[in-house]
């Protein structure tokens, strides 16, 4: 138990290290620059508090649950020796942890708004269809995303030559993009780094790039997240082309 107590002090101490900048940074501005008071600072005081408390719980979860489950379900599926499941797996992963995800929520939302006030959809109806179809679009794309990762490790390609035709492929769509979705498409590629879909995708590839002879973990089992970065943005485009 005392263990416990000390590691989790120790946690503590350092996401209030990680967010001390932020603080300075926000107070300096706030004081010296803007020559203001901090408003509310009672509860400015309580929420940072309760930050610190939320992310060093969320770090010591992910460490706790997160990355194991990423390692073993890697290893078993290798040890299964079947690449059928392992990419239906991948796919579910990237869209299942996408599709949910707040931010592209969000996204989705004001980027209807935005195609409505462009006068390209005009109903309630067709608002939430635009909606759901960006969510669905990203969703997928990422799923693809994490697919092609995996196969990359499997296969052991280069990340670099898988970024260079990526993002040949986004300056490619962004001359036929209508104008108002390629900002929409490239803060969706921003997206994937969400707090599930990134430790889960980290510890697939790495626990993967572990597992098979001749792969290195950390040359190999990393770039699946840049991946998943660039095929949201090119598929958004796509969608705005199309619809």
């Amino acid at each position: 138990m005392r263990k416990t107590v000390k590691k989790f002090a120790g946690n503590l101490t350092n996401s209030a290290k990680d967010l001390l900048p932020i603080i300075l940074v926000v107070t300096v501005f706030q004081i010296f620059v803007l020559k203001q008071n901090i408003p509310n600072i009672e509860e400015i005081i309580v929420g940072t508090i309760f930050v610190i408390f939320g992310l060093t719980l969320f770090v010591y979860g992910l460490k706790l649950g997160l990355f194991p489950i990423g390692d073993t379900l890697a290893y078993s599926f290798v040890k299964r020796g079947s690449i059928l499941l392992l990419i239906l797996f991948s796919f579910a992963l990237g869209f299942g942890t996408t599709v949910a995800e707040p931010a592209l929520i969000s996204i989705a939302r004001e980027a209807a708004l935005v195609a409505q006030s462009g006068g390209i959809i005009n109903t309630v109806t067709e608002i939430k269809e635009y909606s759901q179809m960006l969510r669905y679009t990203v969703a997928i794309s990422v799923g693809f995303s994490v697919v092609i990762g995996v196969i990359k490790i499997l296969k052991g390609w280069p990340i670099y030559w898988i970024i260079i035709v990526g993002y040949l492929l986004v300056l490619f769509t962004t001359f036929f993009a209508p104008d108002y979705i390629i900002g929409i498409a490239f803060d969706s590629g921003g997206v994937t780094t969400s707090t599930i879909t990134v430790p889960l995708v980290i510890a697939l590839g790495v626990g993967l790039a572990s597992s098979i002879r001749g792969r290195n973990p950390l040359i190999d089992g990393f770039g699946i997240i840049a991946i998943a970065s660039i095929l949201p943005i090119i598929a958004v485009m796509i969608f705005g082309i199309v619809r």
